[in-house]
C-alpha cells in the first residue's frame, strides 16, 4: 500500500489542511501553501525520484483466507508505525506521531468523490459546541456535567451521495368547506366537497444522503443543512490532517431515500398552494424523475466520543456548521422529581378550581 504525505518546502515538516485560511499550512514553520502550487511542486519532486523500494515477504507469515477482507494496513513514512484500518479507510492519521497520511491506494481504487466541502471548524470549536449542547439540560445526571471527559475526538470526512433531479408531479387532494348556522329551531350545517388538482414540477440540486453503513442516517439528517456556497471540487490536498472513509453503501442503495425526500417535500410545497378551504386532505400522488444525476462528495465532520458508567455516547458536529447531535444519559432520579413535581402541580391548580367552583355554586 503506497501512503503519501505533503511535505514543506521550507523546513521539511508534514502540512495540513487548514481550514481558517483554506489552504495547506506547516504547523512547524507557519508557512502557507496554495494547494495548487504545493500539487506541481510535490510533482516536480517526485518526478526527480529514482529510489524504487521492493520489499520480498516471501519468508514473512502470511494472511490465510479471508482475514485480509476487512483490513488495510501501511507503514508511516514519518515514524515507521504500522497504519491499521478497515477496508473503506481511505485516509487516516498516525497514532504514534500524529502527521497526517492519506493511503493512496485506497483512493485511486474507487470511485473518485467530484466535491468536498473543507472543514471550516476546528477541534476546540467541537469540544466547545459539546459544552454548550449539555448545558441547561435538566434531566443530565450531576457527575456526567462534572466528569464529562471527551475521550477521543477526530475530524473525518463522511462520504455522501449527491442527487440531482427534475421531479414533476402529479397530486390530488380532497378539500373541503364548512358553512353552519341556525334559527329558533335547529342548527344546520354544510360541507361542500372539492377536488383539487396540481401539476407542476421542481428542481433539486444535491440532495444529501451519507453514504456510510458505520454513520447513524438520524444523526447526519439532523446536522444537515451544508452550505453549497462553500463546496468545491474535490483534492485529496483537503484530507490532509483528517481522517475520512469511503462509501460502503452504494448510490443505488441511497436511492429510495432521495426519492422519499423529494416526494415529500413536493408534496408540501404543492400542499401549500390549496388554499380557501376549511380542511385539505391529500389523496393520491405521482411524481416522475427522469435523467437524475449522482454525484458523490465528502463532508466534514467531527465525531466526540465519551463514556458515562461504562456506556459511549457518541455526538456528531458538522464540521462546516457547527451544528451538533448526540444522545445525553438521563438521570432516572431527577426524571421522577420533575414527574412527580409535575404531578402535585397539576394536582394543586385542580384542588383550586375545584374550590373556586364550590365557592360559586
Amino acid at each position: 500500500m503506497e501512503i503519501k504525505e505533503y511535505k514543506c518546502p521550507n523546513c521539511g515538516g508534514t502540512v495540513r489542511f487548514d481550514s481558517a485560511s483554506q489552504k495547506l499550512k506547516c504547523p512547524s514553520c507557519d508557512t502557507e501553501f496554495e494547494i495548487q502550487a504545493l500539487d506541481e511542486y510535490k510533482k516536480d519532486l517526485e518526478a526527480q525520484k529514482e529510489d524504487n523500494f521492493t520489499w520480498d515477504t516471501s519468508a514473512a507469515a502470511v494472511w490465510e483466507g479471508s482475514e485480509l477482507d476487512d483490513l488495510a494496513m501501511g507503514s508511516c513514512p514519518s515514524c515507521g508505525a504500522e497504519l491499521i484500518g478497515d477496508q473503506n479507510t481511505i485516509a487516516m492519521v498516525c497514532p504514534c506521531c500524529g502527521n497526517a497520511q492519506i493511503v493512496q491506494k485506497r483512493i485511486s481504487g474507487m470511485l473518485k468523490p467530484r466535491y468536498c466541502i473543507p472543514f471550516q471548524l476546528e477541534k476546540k470549536a467541537a469540544t466547545e459546541a459539546l459544552k454548550k449542547f449539555c448545558q441547561k439540560k435538566r434531566l443530565l445526571p450531576n457527575l456526567f456535567l462534572e466528569e464529562n471527559r471527551v475521550n477521543s475526538i477526530q475530524g473525518m470526512y463522511a462520504p455522501f451521495w449527491l442527487f440531482d433531479a427534475k421531479a414533476n408531479a402529479h397530486i390530488t387532494y380532497k378539500a373541503a368547506r364548512t358553512k353552519a348556522w341556525s334559527d329558533s329551531n335547529y342548527r344546520y350545517t354544510r360541507t361542500d366537497y372539492y377536488s383539487a388538482v396540481r401539476d407542476g414540477s421542481l428542481a433539486f440540486e444535491k440532495i444529501p444522503v451519507d453514504a456510510s453503513e458505520k454513520l447513524d442516517d438520524a444523526y447526519m439528517d439532523s446536522i444537515e443543512p451544508f452550505d453549497y456556497r462553500q463546496i468545491k471540487d474535490y483534492q485529496s490536498a483537503y484530507l490532509a490532517g483528517y481522517s475520512a472513509e469511503k462509501y460502503d453503501v452504494d448510490a443505488q442503495a441511497c436511492r429510495e431515500r432521495a426519492n422519499i425526500r423529494i416526494k415529500k417535500t413536493i408534496e408540501t410545497e404543492f400542499t401549500k398552494t390549496v388554499t380557501g378551504y376549511d380542511s385539505v386532505t391529500l389523496e393520491r400522488s405521482n411524481v416522475n424523475v427522469e435523467n437524475g444525476m449522482v454525484n458523490y462528495a465528502m463532508m466534514p465532520i467531527w465525531i466526540l466520543n465519551t463514556k458515562y458508567k461504562n456506556e459511549n455516547y457518541q455526538f456528531i458536529m458538522n464540521g462546516q456548521t457547527g451544528r451538533i447531535v448526540g444522545r445525553l444519559p438521563i438521570d432516572k432520579g431527577k426524571a421522577l422529581k420533575y414527574r412527580l413535581l409535575f404531578i402535585f402541580g397539576i394536582g394543586t391548580v385542580l384542588t383550586v378550581l375545584l374550590s373556586l367552583l364550590r365557592a360559586f355554586l
